[in-house]
């Protein structure tokens, strides 16, 4: 044991045959050197966050002086390791610590053979960065412990890294940690090598191009073919200047018209900027198209475009009336801004699907005079898509906005977002977000699109969005849009839409006229009762399109027949069988079934509940692969049962095992609507009273016997119809929405409006 001087090292490490130069920057290093002199030894210490470590390395100063920054600073050698003990302070103020030689046992062969490897991935390390030169230091080191300490020579080994190897006392340990970092060091440097390489294939191959156009050029204009780059430029700087661009946008064109003149087709820039002027100056910022403001005659065009939905057509008519007034009133207007902000007004057509949402946009069109461009927002899940991609990425493009814009050629066309329902969110962004502004007509006067970088006023544009369903619109999108409901069709309009819309376009789209091919009306009813029951049209319009292809083969095949009569007859032959449907006066036949009412994405539908007490512990099971919402609608049913047993006058036993089950378990069921079924078909297992087969029903169910109102009202009503259901059951709160069906279904299906439960088993239950 003997004592030396410490030096503290705060910033990096020391190993074994280094030279390195150290400026005593603290006063500790500076006591450590105070009187030293060239061949003295001190103990170089790691020093983190005021701790030392426990081993260090012997140096000795080489070479005292100052150092460029006027700092005093020493040139010393690192000699070997040791292991540091207690410390006191001599009489000169350095700090002198007890020092114990490191004394490394002798190599295992397992080491030799790892120092052998060491020895191949560093001379491999070092070829790979153009530094064989270095190999040097590996000469005339044999040991494994002494070539380890090699590795810290790397410059982009971090002190962390260096710490642990000094730390590290067995030559074997030390030389395996040298091996793992080498190994890594080579494989980071062969990819940067790589990339080194074809970065510069990239260069000289830009570079060829860039000679090989030149020399191109100048051949052909000593041909006299080539080009006038100035042509180019003159042709961007007059659409410039033509007034159509807003000012902001014009000078901003003209810099790029500048940066591209003085960069020259070299450049990879040049294509870019090509791309942004060619779309900005595509835009139409200007031109925009008069509106036909004629009200009757754009209710006249509804009314030919569409059969029924007659509160939707006058809130069309509506929207174009206050257009209207707007126009011929704009110079007062002008004087309120906060009128001019709030001038548009987004309209949103929810239904189910074959309804004619789409179509009603194009009518809109039509009746404004306005171009029509339809955007699909189905499955859109990148915000870009709406917003654009910024200019800095490689295959940037503006949104679907713009190039909606660009598309009508007018800055005033009515733009369809269709099925904005069905839009989604990933790691790319939320594109219903960026609709926000698009949609406020408070906000979309001033949308920026990424790509174009500048304002665009989209206040003039007539937004109309189409949706099956509202629940996944994010509330604050719902909330910029005024809903239009469309609810279905009944009977009666199906076949009067047929008669008047889908037969003339099949019969034009087959090629016939309607002398050679003849549907009644009979026909076209028994499609639309037997082979179809959807809210829209769409399947009625492939059923008679198979028969009018049917009667059009005929007639190809059968140069003597001038006519083709579609009868009854020919329904099962064209149609086939007529598909399955569930009767409710057969489900019901036993106690414990009940027919209830949903409305789903297709429109409404009937659906079954069927109720059973089993023998067992007393429990609640609910299958039909429900939503939490039924779950807790069947929970809150059977409370109520339980609570007024002797009121309802049920004598079976409750604390048993309740099972209620909603067929179709394929199809997920959710909603709050089916309470007053499940209550209904519970008591109907319980009391052994059947349900009426022509009785269906829906409401939502409190826990004291409550009947809540529900939404769906006129999709529900309509399948009840398409059910042979004549009685249907619904909260006394929707007696406001009975007033909005239409009479036929009125008078083909009895309403009984209630408020409690047993007002519902009065109606609902047999004698």
């Amino acid at each position: 044991m003997r004592s030396l001087p410490l030096l503290p090292l705060p910033h990096g490490v020391v190993l074994p045959d280094m030279v390195v130069t150290v400026a005593a920057e603290s006063a500790a290093a500076r006591e450590a050197m105070s009187g030293r002199t060239v061949g003295d030894e001190l103990v170089a210490v790691p020093e983190r966050d005021g701790h030392f470590g426990s081993v260090g390395v012997v140096v000795r100063i080489e070479q005292r002086g100052q150092l460029a920054n006027g700092a005093d600073g020493a040139v010393l050698r690192a000699l070997r390791r040791v292991r540091i003990g207690r410390g006191e302070v001599a009489g000169s103020g350095a700090l002198h610590v007890a020092i114990e030689e490191v004394v490394e046992p002798p190599a295992s062969d397992a080491a030799r053979a790892l120092a052998r490897e060491y020895r191949v991935v560093a001379e491999e390390l070092l070829a790979a960065i153009g530094s064989r030169g270095a190999s040097a230091l590996l000469e005339g080191i044999e040991e494994p412990g002494e070539l380890a300490d090699t590795i810290g020579w790397w410059p982009e080994l971090d002190d962390e890294r260096r710490l642990q190897l000094l730390e590290t006392v067995d030559p074997e340990a030390r030389i395996l940690l040298a091996v793992g970092w080498a190994r890594e060091a080579l494989a980071e440097a062969r990819v940067t090598a790589d990339i080194r390489d074809e970065v510069n294939e990239d260069l000289e191959r830009t570079q060829r191009e860039a000679i090989l156009r030149r020399q191109m050029k100048a051949i052909q204009d000593e041909l006299g073919e080539g080009g006038d780059g100035a042509d180019e430029f003159a042709t961007y700087r007059a659409r410039i200047a033509d007034g159509t661009l807003p000012t902001a946008v014009a000078e901003a064109a003209t810099k790029e018209v500048d940066r591209l003149e003085r960069m020259g087709d070299q450049n990879v820039e040049a294509g870019w900027i090509r791309t942004w002027l060619d779309t900005v100056l595509e835009i139409p910022w200007s031109t925009a198209t008069e509106d036909a403001l004629d009200l009757d005659a754009a209710a006249q065009q509804l009314d030919e475009d569409h059969a029924g939905l007659e509160d939707v057509k006058e809130r069309i008519v509506e929207f174009l009336a206050v257009r209207k007034l707007r126009h011929e009133r704009s110079s007062d207007l002008q004087e309120d801004s906060g009128a001019r902000r709030g001038s548009g007004t987004i309209l949103a057509l929810v239904g189910p699907p074959g309804v004619g949402k789409t179509s009603l946009g194009e009518s809109v069109a039509r009746a404004l005079g306005r171009r029509f461009v339809r955007m699909s927002l189905g499955g859109v899940r990148d915000e870009a898509e709406i917003r654009g991609h910024r200019r800095t990425y490689v295959g940037a493009r503006p949104g679907r906005i713009v190039r909606a814009l660009v598309d009508a050629g007018t800055r005033n066309p009515v733009i369809l977002l269709d099925e904005i329902d069905k839009v989604g969110a990933d790691w790319r962004g939320d594109p219903s977000a960026a609709l926000l502004e698009v949609l406020d007509p408070a906000q979309n006067a001033t949308f920026r699109d990424h790509y174009v970088e500048h304002e665009i006023d989209l206040s003039d544009v007539v937004f109309i969005a189409t949706a099956n369903t509202l629940d996944t619109i994010p509330a604050p999108l719902l909330d910029r849009m005024e809903l239009i409901p469309l609810e279905g069709y009944s009977e009666d309009e199906k076949v009067a839409i047929a008669t008047r819309h889908l037969l003339p376009s099949l019969l034009r789209r087959n090629a016939v006229t309607a002398e050679e091919v003849r549907i009644p009306d009979k026909v076209i009813r028994a499609v639309v009762a037997d082979h179809t029951r959807e809210a829209g049209v769409r399947r009625l319009e492939q059923r008679l399109d198979r028969l009018v292809r049917r009667a059009a083969s005929r007639l190809a095949r059968e140069p003597e027949t001038t006519v083709v009569d579609v009868g009854l007859d020919d329904l099962r032959p064209a149609l086939g069988p007529t598909p399955h449907r569930e009767d409710p006066a057969v489900r019901t036949q036993v106690p414990g079934v009940a027919t209830g009412l949903a409305v789903t994405g297709a429109g409404g539908d009937v659906l079954f509940v069927e109720a059973a007490l089993l023998p067992g512990e007393d429990g609640l099971t609910l299958t039909g692969q429900l939503g939490d919402v039924m779950k807790e609608s069947g929970q809150i049913a059977l409370s109520y049962l339980r609570a007024n047993r002797e009121r309802l006058g049920i004598a079976a036993d409750l604390d048993r095992t309740v099972h209620v089950h909603f067929p179709a378990g394929a199809i997920p069921k959710d909603g709050p609507s089916a309470g007053v079924t499940m209550t209904t078909a519970l008591v109907s297992a319980l009391t052994g009273r059947r349900v009426r087969p022509d009785v269906a029903m829906t409401g939502e169910v409190t826990l004291h016997g409550k009947v809540l109102p529900i939404g769906g009202v006129k999709e529900k009503v309509l399948a009840a119809q398409r059910a042979g259901v004549t009685d249907v059951i619904l909260p006394v709160a929707n007696g406001a929405d009975v007033d909005e069906l239409p009479d036929a279904v009125r008078d083909a299906v009895t309403i009984h409006l209630v408020d409690s439960i047993p007002e519902v088993l009065e109606i609902a239950l047999t004698a």
